[in-house]
């Protein structure tokens, strides 16, 4: 179940290209210097670097969040997932998927879905891809095509966020979890909101790492629901463990210096708490 509390401050280039086809001709006589330099300058801007600094590009993430009102609808959308969703994006180099459900077992429990795209691009080329990709089609079929009396779920919500530059790219657990938390932080005003990613770049996120917070991803909400908001996951071997790393956390002279920093007052709102575990589709 959803559980939100109040928690005020809870805690906390550019690449010049030349073309070397541009070679000087002067009176009919070709240029050997220019053409050595233009050689020479056009070797700066190589695929192998141009693929580094597209991996220190900030990845996109959707975070999905399906409503189900039974057992058998929860059952089909991580059946979906499993079967058809995980393998049709890996397909497409997409990976690893996060697929989620709460802790704490309901018949009515929601799952969580959280897809990391490289880019904005290949975050609008997927539908298209989907459509296109005859293996998806035909073991999803099923599921695409149920209707209204038999819906596979009620409805389902999506996110679209932006990375932190403090952590660029989502990062697996180093020991495999058993439980996860997904926490978003709701911000009074678009300025706060940026505010409080600061402050999370600025020590919050190294020490999440040290105290074993286990970090998976951070972003702040370009798109979805509670604007401004941000949203992270974290990992744990247990929920005795996890509260143990929290109180480690809350007790850090890092934590503490940075949440009587002036700069960083009044950015939070309100925060909401969600324990979850994994789903047999998962890979996180």
């Amino acid at each position: 179940m959803d559980e939100v509390e109040e928690i005020g401050q809870d805690e906390r280039g550019e690449i010049s290209y030349l073309n070397p086809h541009y070679i000087l001709m002067t009176s009919g006589i070709f240029s050997k210097a220019i053409l050595a330099l233009a050689v020479a300058l056009a070797v700066i801007v190589t695929p192998s670097r141009m693929a580094a600094a597209d991996s220190d590009k900030p990845q996109y993430y959707e975070v999905r969040v399906y409503t189900t009102t039974s057992a058998e609808q929860r059952q089909r959308v991580s059946d979906y997932w499993q079967n058809a969703g995980v393998p049709a994006y890996n397909r497409m180099g997409i990976q690893p998927i996060g697929v989620f459900t709460e802790l704490q077992d309901s018949p009515t429990n929601k799952i969580y879905v959280v897809i990391p795209y490289d880019s904005l691009e290949i975050f609008a080329a997927t539908p298209e891809k989907l459509a296109a990709d005859t293996n998806y089609q035909q073991v999803a079929a099923e599921y695409l095509s149920v209707t209204k009396a038999n819906a596979a779920y009620e409805r389902f919500e999506s996110s679209l966020l932006v990375a932190f530059v403090g952590m660029k790219h989502l990062a697996m657990p180093a020991v495999k979890p058993t439980i996860f938390e997904l926490r978003t932080y709701l911000s009074p005003s678009e300025g706060k909101g940026i505010n409080k990613v600061q402050m999370f770049n600025s020590g919050e996120i190294p020490l999440m790492k040290e105290v074993n917070l286990g970090p998976i991803f951070f972003g702040r909400a370009l798109i979805g629901t509670k604007l401004p908001c941000l949203t992270y996951l974290l990992s744990d071997e247990s929920v005795e463990a996890h509260k143990q790393h929290w109180q480690e956390f809350n007790n850090s002279t890092i934590w503490k210096n940075l949440s009587n920093d002036p700069q960083y007052t009044n950015n939070v709102s309100a925060g909401i708490s969600i324990m979850l575990k994994r789903t047999p589709a998962s890979q996180i």
